[in-house]
């Protein structure tokens, strides 16, 4: 005789996922990406990837050109972006939440939380703009997305030291220690080693000096790489949190 399946208890955990499970796999899917499109582009389209305006010897592919001017590094790069861009959002309000749990007593606190988690936001949408249009379809819609997109995520990261050094200045936690230390240094690396590449960028424009594009280059893998390894501060942050999928309390049944 044929059964009707029971329902999924309702007092029962559905999902159960650790948040450093979840910040390993957001961060590893746009690395994976950007090591993949570097990689192949060199391997594979190293002429159509690596040529400048000037005609001078490059030999490294800038970001733009590695995963949005070829295929497939176009494809593997927007599925990754866009695999990792929900848990992105959702980070983003697991810190807001975080935030604003914690005590402190200064009267700009609660406009600077509404601030970074606006640039938090923001960046990653600017993010998912210069993926899904590349420089080569829409130059402008690219390039105004990548100047959002440093601008938000700088922003983000000074006001994320600005937050922690707030809230936890009296912590005892080793784990909230390293987290503080690890951000400061990545957010200064990261804005040094930006200032470092547009200078760079624009002694290429204005000499056309062989090689000047190759440093570029490299800088900027270090930004993206730098960036990456920021959001992964996550990891001391929610180290002992968990994504969970079940029912409210006020809703079980006894």
């Amino acid at each position: 005789m044929f059964q009707v399946p029971l329902p999924l208890d309702r007092d029962g955990i559905l999902f159960r996922l650790r948040f450093t499970t979840l910040a390993v796999g957001t961060v590893c899917c746009p690395l994976f990406g950007f090591l993949f499109c570097v990689i192949w582009s060199l391997l594979f389209h190293f002429q159509e990837t690596t040529a400048t305006h000037c005609g001078v010897p490059n030999y490294l592919p800038s970001i733009s050109a590695a995963i949005g001017g070829e295929t497939p590094q176009r494809y593997v790069w927007r599925f990754c972006i866009g695999l990792h861009s929900a848990p992105r959002f959702l980070v983003a309000i697991a810190y807001w939440n975080h935030y604003q749990s914690c005590h402190c007593a200064h009267p700009r606190y609660p406009r600077l939380c509404r601030i970074n988690f606006t640039l938090n936001l923001l960046e990653n949408i600017a993010l998912l703009l210069l993926t899904y249009v590349s420089s080569s379809e829409n130059y402008a819609i690219h390039e105004n997305s990548f100047i959002l997109f440093i601008t938000s995520a700088l922003g983000h990261m000074l006001l994320t030291c600005i937050l922690w050094r707030m809230t936890k200045k009296h912590t005892v936690s080793p784990e909230e220690r390293k987290s503080y230390k690890w951000k400061l240094l990545l957010f200064l690396f990261n804005l040094v080693t930006f200032s470092v590449a547009v200078c760079v960028y624009f002694h290429h424009n204005w000499y056309c000096e062989a090689g000047a594009y190759t440093i570029f280059a490299f800088l900027e893998y270090l930004v993206v790489l730098s960036n990456m390894a920021f959001h992964m501060t996550a990891w001391w942050d929610f180290g002992n949190k968990e994504l969970v999928v079940s029912s409210p309390p006020e809703d079980k049944r006894f």
